[in-house]
């Protein structure tokens, strides 16, 4: 892989988590995780915009024990159990006090794509491997016990490699999984690179 660089905090703290979420299509999201390094280029995500935003978390300024890290500083990041099966990992972005969250919902696995199988239970490689937010997670490692960690440090991070898709590959639709937001469900706040193998669901523009 080319010499990347990490994204830094001003790239997270500004306000359009819409923009925000688009721009980080292409780049690596890496995990260095007990001296094992894996690495994906992001291909799906989905924004998430805080309080006004019926299909956040924080909708109407909710706040749990969960989602109080989605309060803090942009460049960190929110990762809950889904269906107490699934760990998501989404990247808080604003400044404290705005729960904005985008979800990384498909990688295109780089690095260590061995040890990737080992942690998806997979004996070959097949485009399932980073495709969807709970594959994600488990290629690349991160769990619930990795909430709140930094996005600076050292552990997880996501870097600039100088590798981006044409403006033309990528798409906009609405979010998967969130019919029950009603008119927010409609939103095109979900981005994917079109047609390509690691990206979850099917590609409905709008």
């Amino acid at each position: 892989m080319h010499r990347i660089k990490k994204l830094p905090r001003t790239f997270y703290e500004r306000e359009d988590v819409v923009n925000i979420s688009r721009e980080l299509i292409g780049k690596v999201l890496v995990t260095e995780l007990d001296g094992v390094r894996t690495s994906g280029r992001i291909v799906e995500t989905e924004a998430y915009a805080g309080h006004g935003d019926k299909a956040s978390h924080a909708y109407g300024g909710r706040r749990t024990a969960r989602t109080e890290v989605m309060y803090g500083r942009g460049g960190t990041a929110y990762v809950y159990l889904c269906y107490g099966i699934h760990h998501l990992f989404n990247v808080v972005t604003h400044g404290r006090d705005t729960p904005h969250a985008i979800l990384i919902r498909g990688i295109e696995p780089m690095e260590g794509v061995e040890v990737m199988l080992e942690r998806s239970g997979k004996k070959v490689f097949d485009r399932t491997l980073g495709r969807g937010p709970g594959n994600v997670s488990k290629a690349l490692g991160i769990d619930t016990v990795h909430t709140g960690t930094s996005l600076l440090g050292a552990e997880i991070y996501i870097a600039d490699d100088g590798f981006s898709f044409a403006p033309g590959e990528i798409e906009a639709s609405a979010r998967i999984g969130v019919d029950y937001a009603g008119k927010d469900a409609l939103l095109p706040y979900r981005f994917s690179v079109k047609g390509h193998a690691h990206v979850s669901g099917k590609p409905s523009r709008t």
